[in-house]
Order: structure tokens, then C-alpha cells, then sequence
């Protein structure tokens, strides 16, 4: 993996890694060029009245030009001055993975860039949204330790399979509404899977949840009063259609608190209001109101039935600090936990690091282990000194039998305790049986081996994915749903062709290149390509060249009678080329 000599990219994890593509910069033509040229001119001049008043030096501070599509290496060598990096990926991410980028302060910047068809939106993740939407704000600290902070406890939000399933729908969609090759039918049948999925979702889960506070902030959120907001949103700072349209009357502004997770999102359509926060301070208070609610935070059996709900890898952490990492199934639960119990490779670690010689291949068939008190006993098990261990037996080479509150017996010889600063957390016995004494239910048998019994008085926390992650090489899932790489067909190399010629024109590569040339070759090739007018009219109007100006001018809206859905891209393209600053933007004639 490159990491561009910053440091932050070095210290990702493995499983992390196994998303980050390169970034294969020769492969951006020059109509990828052009196209990033327009898009941030249009931001430029747009958004340094109506963002946020960061994001334009925040441009700058990010290593990002208004003239060409940005460089990863160019990007970190800025980024990791500000603590943070950037790192290419194909697409959509699964949240989780992406959450987790977030945590270790790395943006995730698509590789790809929109087609022009899409230029003002495109529901794919692209380069100009990921490296123009969210890298220039990075350097304001407040809003990047919200965003670091969001990742931390993206990390731990439970998700369902349908989740899962949404997203796949949604990466699909995504991939083929960028792909020239697509057929409508393709589209359809796409759009239609991702309306059922939406449809049936049931109840969201947190990382649903979680995933719509993101899009109501880092997003498209909006920051200041109600009356005069100012945008911070990636989405839309992005966008140079919806950082137009979102500012109208028409689109709701609400404060911005709790109630933002009653509202869904589609990303396919623009957004039917948005939030507006007073500061980034109440963006991390309103993250906390939802954190507290989460299961990492909540624990008990409210979290562990979540677990067992979400049919994926969770860990539960035992109040004694002892980690259980697997798939969870039905316990054994009166109003509180009384037994845990997984099925297939299991886990156990402290701290987030695995435990010497338990990991999934030992504890390949599952664990289980009871939950509370020792009956009659005054403290917890995990807070038993030598003397209490004495008292009830607990002692290595004795055979003891443990009866807890809740009627569950484990009688065996004890092998070993385990203890981890001043917490018992782990007793290992062997032979060893554990009985519900309740329904005479056996729940370990000597014949099944050594019996690992943890330690705790309850389940104080439980999150999705293993505690060392590493160490169970548990990796967020990779969609092999991959980007459509477009092939150029001849027209389409012809016409890469003639952007370059502009492109060296402009940059001063080809000083001597005739632009009445230019012209006529746009004329007779490509009579409509309207992105290649405004090219030619900006260095034409920077020449001085006043009769071709308007040529090209009277042209472009000759195109916008025939094409109206394209009157605002050009015109905006008008105005922007005879504006002073852009032309100051391209030097001295």
C-alpha cells in the first residue's frame, strides 16, 4: 500500500487496508480535466460567499487546485500536517469500514470522477466530492475531531443484515448510473431492488441511525442560524447544482438536534430540507445524546439481544474487562443476563488485544460462560482477593463447585485464574461441567474439553466486529461489485484528443495553437459539447480575442435552445469566463 510518507497512513490497520486501491493518476484524460476545472471554478466563485469561511483557504491547506484533479501524493503531503491522510477506494465503502477510516483520521477519496452527463451530481462517491467536499475543512480542529470522534463511535454502531444489503444495493446503483455502458433496463432493475430493500428494512438499526445523523452534518449540513446559514456539508459543497438550490426559501432549513434521526435520506434525489447547527460543539453533544443510546455504551441485555439480532460478529465486555468476540445467540436471561453464549470461532481479549492462546482456533465451536454473582457471596467474583478465591474453593488444583444467583452450577478442578489490573476475569477448569439447575439443562460437559469460565457481574458494553480486529483477522466486508472502467470508444479518443490540445493551450504547452482552430474543430466534431465551448471562450475572452468570444458565446445559447436542461450549466460557464477573477486565476495575458 502507498503511503505517501505520511504517517497516518501507516498506522492502519490490515483489514483496513484491503480497500485502498491506487490511485493510477495517468488514467484522469483531459476531459476528466476539464471537468474538475469546471466544477471547481463554479465552486470558487460560488462558494466562497455562501461555505463556511474555511473552505476556500481550507483549499489550499488540503493541496487541492482549482486546475487539476488532485494528486494523493500532493493531498497527504498537506494532510499530514494537520494530522490527518488520504487514502483511494473504489466506490461506495461498507459504513463500517468507512467509520473506521474516519477513527484513524483518514479520508476515503474515490478514485473515479463524475462523467459530465453528471456533473453537477452524481450519486457515485467521486474524487471531487471526497477530496473539494471534505478535505478543505480538515483544517479547521473543532469540526475534524467531530469527524474523528463520529468515526470512533461509527466503529461500534450494530448493524443488521439488511444493512448490509442496502448497501450493496446502493454501491450497485451507483457504479451503473457512472457507467455509459448501462442499459435502462440495468437501471430499472437496479432502482427497483434498492426501493424493496428500502421498503423493508424494519426497524433501523444504529448504524442506520448513526449513518443519517453523517448526512444531516457531515453531508449536508449547514451551520449557523436558521436565517443565514452558511455551508459545511461535503455533499453539498460538492454539488454545484444542490449548493445552489439548497439555499432557496423552498428548502425547509430545521435546527439541527435529535430529531434529525426521524429523517431518512435518499442520495439519488436532491435533499427536501436540511439541518442547521449553531456550532461544531452541539454536533458532538447531539452525536453523545445517540451514543448514550448505543449498545457500546448501554450494554446489558438490551445489547446483547441487539447482537444476537444483527446475525454478525460482536464482542460483549464483561464488567471485569474480559472481551467476547463471536456470533451471539439465544442466552439464557431472566430481567438480566445470566448466560452468554456463541456459536463458531470465538475470541476472547482485554483491552482490544487478544489473549495469549485464545483466539477463534482454540475457541473454534463457541463459548459460553455465566453472567453475576456467586449465590450468598457480598462482592463481585471479579473483585474476590486471595481470601475470598479461598473461601469458596477457588483454588488451582482443587475441585470447587460455583453456584450463582441465577441457578447456573459449574462444578470442575480449576486449572488456572486469570487477572487483569486487580479483575479476576478468567477461571479455566478442567474436567469441568456447567448445569442450569433450574431446567436440569447441561450446558458443558466434561467430555468436551477444558471449560474457560469468564468473569464479570454483567455485560457493560457490546459493539459490532471483534475487540482486535487484527488478531481475528475480521476485515469489513469487500464488495465484488467492482467500478465499471469505461473504455474510450474512437469518438471519444478523438474528442480526449481535442481537450488536450485546449488543455496545452491553456497551461502555455502549445502557446501557438490557433484557437479559431480549436473552434472550428469543436464546430464541425462536436457541435454540442458545451464544456468544450466554455474552454475555448474563457482563453478566448483572456486573449482578447472579442469577435471569437462571441462566436462561441452566440453558439453556446444556440445549444441552450435545443438543450434546456443545460441552460444553467452554461450560462453559469458564460458568466464565470468573463469574470475578472477567474481571469486573474489564469495569469497575465
Amino acid at each position: 500500500m502507498e503511503t505517501y510518507g505520511n504517517p497516518v497512513l501507516n498506522r492502519l490497520p490490515q483489514h483496513l487496508k484491503r480497500f485502498i486501491v491506487p490511485q493510477q493518476y495517468d488514467r484522469y484524460t483531459a476531459i476528466d480535466q476539464a471537468v474538475w476545472r469546471y466544477v471547481m471554478r463554479q465552486n470558487y466563485a460560488y462558494l466562497r460567499n455562501i461555505a463556511y469561511y474555511p473552505y476556500i483557504p481550507g483549499l489550499h491547506k488540503a493541496g487541492l487546485t482549482i486546475e487539476e484533479i488532485p494528486n494523493l501524493q500532493t493531498m497527504n503531503d498537506s494532510l499530514k500536517h494537520m494530522g490527518w491522510g488520504a487514502a483511494t477506494v473504489d466506490g461506495f465503502i461498507p459504513p463500517a469500514a468507512f467509520m473506521e477510516f474516519q477513527a484513524y483520521r483518514v479520508l476515503v477519496v474515490a478514485a473515479d470522477i463524475r462523467q459530465i452527463e453528471h456533473i453537477e451530481y452524481t450519486p457515485a462517491p467521486d474524487i471531487i466530492h471526497e477530496s473539494s467536499g471534505h478535505a478543505p475543512i480538515i483544517g479547521e480542529p473543532e469540526y475534524a475531531a467531530y469527524l474523528q470522534y463520529f468515526g470512533e463511535i461509527g466503529t461500534k454502531a450494530m448493524f443488521s443484515e439488511k444493512d448490509f444489503e442496502l448497501y450493496e444495493a446502493i454501491r450497485n446503483l451507483s457504479i451503473l448510473k457512472e457507467s455509459s455502458s448501462a442499459t435502462e433496463e440495468q437501471l430499472s432493475s437496479a432502482e427497483a431492488k434498492l426501493i424493496a430493500i428500502q421498503e423493508n428494512m424494519g426497524e433501523p438499526s444504529e448504524m442506520a441511525l448513526l449513518s443519517r445523523l453523517h448526512w444531516w452534518t457531515v453531508e449536508y449540513g449547514l451551520i449557523g442560524t436558521v436565517d443565514d446559514p452558511k455551508i459545511y456539508g461535503a455533499g453539498l459543497l460538492s454539488s454545484i447544482g444542490e449548493s445552489a438550490s439548497c439555499m432557496r426559501k423552498e428548502v425547509p432549513k430545521l435546527p439541527y438536534s435529535l430529531k434529525a434521526l426521524a429523517y431518512s435520506y435518499d442520495i439519488t434525489k436532491p435533499q427536501p430540507q436540511l439541518f442547521v447547527t449553531e456550532d461544531f460543539n452541539q454536533l458532538r453533544e447531539v452525536l453523545d445524546q445517540f451514543a448514550n443510546t448505543m449498545s457500546f455504551r448501554v450494554g446489558g441485555k438490551v445489547g446483547l439481544e441487539k447482537a444476537i439480532a444483527c446475525k454478525n460478529l460482536c464482542t460483549i465486555v464483561y464488567s471485569s474487562g474480559l472481551q467476547v468476540s463471536g456470533l451471539f445467540q439465544t442466552v439464557i436471561a431472566g430481567s438480566e443476563i445470566e448466560y452468554i453464549k456463541t456459536v463458531g470461532p470465538t475470541a476472547l481479549a482485554y483491552a482490544d488485544r487478544q489473549l495469549s492462546g485464545h483466539g477463534k482456533t482454540y475457541h473454534a465451536d463457541g463459548f459460553g460462560s455465566p453472567v453475576g454473582y456467586l449465590l450468598g457471596a457480598v462482592k463481585a467474583l471479579e473483585d474476590f482477593d486471595v481470601a475470598d478465591l479461598k473461601e469458596y474453593g477457588i483454588e488451582i488444583g482443587l475441585h470447587t463447585t460455583l453456584i450463582f444467583t441465577s441457578g447456573i452450577e459449574v462444578r470442575g478442578v480449576v486449572q488456572s485464574i486469570e487477572q487483569r489490573d486487580k479483575k479476576n476475569q478468567l477461571i479455566t477448569f478442567s474436567p469441568c461441567q456447567v448445569v442450569d439447575s433450574r431446567s436440569c439443562q447441561i450446558l458443558f460437559d466434561p467430555e468436551w474439553g477444558t471449560y474457560d469460565m469468564a468473569v464479570g457481574k454483567q455485560i457493560v458494553s457490546v459493539f459490532c466486529g471483534a475487540a482486535d480486529k487484527e488478531a481475528y483477522e475480521q476485515g469489513a466486508f469487500v464488495s465484488e461489485t467492482k467500478t465499471i472502467v469505461h473504455q474510450q470508444n474512437e469518438v471519444e479518443k478523438s474528442k480526449n484528443k481535442l481537450y488536450k490540445v485546449i488543455r496545452n493551450r491553456r497551461t502555455g504547452q502549445e502557446p501557438d495553437v490557433s484557437l479559431s482552430e480549436i473552434y472550428q474543430n469543436i464546430t464541425h466534431n462536436y457541435p454540442e459539447d458545451w464544456l468544450a465551448y466554455i474552454e475555448t471562450l474563457e482563453l478566448a475572452i483572456h486573449d482578447g480575442d472579442h469577435l471569437l468570444a462571441t462566436q462561441i458565446e452566440n453558439r453556446l445559447l444556440e445549444i441552450i435552445q435545443n438543450h434546456e436542461h443545460w441552460s444553467k450549466l452554461i450560462l453559469d460557464g458564460i458568466n464565470l469566463a468573463k469574470n475578472d477573477q477567474i481571469a486573474l486565476l489564469l495569469g497575465p495575458k
